[in-house]
């Protein structure tokens, strides 16, 4: 399904990443700096000649640009996450989730314990807490998995940690991986990356926090962000 469209997005190509918020692109035969957000190594997107999509910033910055997505599989591949989690609270309120139907967000970057996650929801009279992970790492089999983290993340495993400690003392939590990838079959671990990762993401399952992941994709044809798979199997 549709859920909005990216206005003023052009075509670029990418040339090289300049530093870990900096990439520099090709628009219109003219060298652009791009803002990134993401922090990921995005080592498979972010090279030379790589068709890719950015928009114009609005007010003046140091950079010219904004990056939001690089082509996959004659698609685009969402790596900008402030544009993941627009696209995702637009499906939570309209509904479009299966799983989180009826939920209201309370708060945005709630504190829990020693972490900082990114919601705390109100869903059937309860709170749950919800901590949103970017899945932008295609791997697997013929490419058929989004896969989380591209690098070492502790930061990802305090947050995991403390949702864990906060459902065995009866509160509610779920991790939602975003895989921002056209046409994955399923979103799966990176235990290469980040092995105490994968381990944790176990035990969290097994304490009874839900692991969730939902598909999203950009498709340069008409500037759309679509929600192809509102409940994304999870392999762990």
């Amino acid at each position: 399904m549709r859920v909005f469209k990216v206005e003023e997005a052009v075509e670029c190509k990418v040339l090289r990443r300049l530093n870990r918020f900096v990439v520099e692109v090709m628009v219109d035969g003219k060298r652009l700096r791009a803002h990134i957000n993401n922090t990921g190594r995005l080592s498979e997107f972010l090279v030379m000649g790589k068709r890719a999509f950015c928009t114009s910033l609005k007010r003046p910055r140091k950079t010219d640009c904004r990056l939001f997505a690089v082509e996959d599989r004659n698609l685009g591949a969402i790596i900008d996450t402030q544009l993941q989690m627009r696209a995702f609270e637009r499906t939570l309120n309209g509904g479009f989730i299966p799983w989180l139907r009826g939920a209201r967000i309370l708060k945005r970057n709630p504190k829990l314990g020693g972490a900082v996650l990114d919601y705390l929801l109100e869903i059937d009279g309860e709170e749950l807490y919800l901590e949103v992970k970017s899945a932008v790492l295609r791997g697997g089999k013929e490419g058929g998995y989004a896969m989380y983290p591209d690098c070492p993340s502790p930061r990802g495993r305090n947050q995991i940690r403390e949702l864990i400690e906060h459902v065995r003392n009866g509160g509610r939590g779920t991790v939602l991986f975003i895989a921002a990838l056209p046409m994955v079959a399923a979103f799966r671990p990176n235990g290469q990356a980040d092995p105490e990762m994968r381990r944790l993401l176990l035990k969290a399952r097994s304490t009874g926090v839900d692991i969730k992941a939902v598909g999203l994709y950009y498709d340069p044809q008409d500037h759309f962000v679509y929600l192809y798979n509102p409940n994304l199997e999870v392999a762990l």
